[in-house]
């Protein structure tokens, strides 16, 4: 089962979504307070049902938010982002080399933040 580790910064708090094998599937921004990354891993819970707009592709199909927004970086890696029904970025992933790894850990989030547990790092 997965679980979101919460962990102070230099300047704020954050979260990381860890997938029951220990490696990290998305990140957040640093939030100010505990409580505001608190509100971040709920949103992250309650939007992770979101739909994949791929970014990858012409014509870009666009997607109501929630949405999990797949990308190409300019080094040419896959990533995704998750974004709230408010359009603001909630969770962010690593770089992948292979888009498919890349929808992997999109499965992965949805799989594992909806039941994940909370621990302070």
């Amino acid at each position: 089962m997965g679980k979101f580790v919460v962990k102070e910064t230099a300047t704020g708090v954050k979260f990381d979504l860890k997938a029951g094998n220990g490696e990290v599937i998305a990140t957040s921004e640093v939030y100010t307070t505990e409580a505001a990354c608190m509100n971040g891993i709920e949103s992250v819970k309650a939007c992770c049902v979101g739909e994949i707009e791929d970014q990858t592709v012409e014509p870009v199909a666009q997607v109501k938010h929630p949405k999990f927004e797949l990308y190409q970086d300019k080094a040419g890696e896959f990533r995704f982002r998750l974004k709230a029904k408010n359009g603001q970025v909630i969770a962010t992933s690593e770089g992948y080399k292979a888009k498919t790894s890349c929808l992997n850990g999109i499965e992965s989030v949805k799989k594992n933040a909806p039941e994940a547990t909370v621990e302070k790092a």
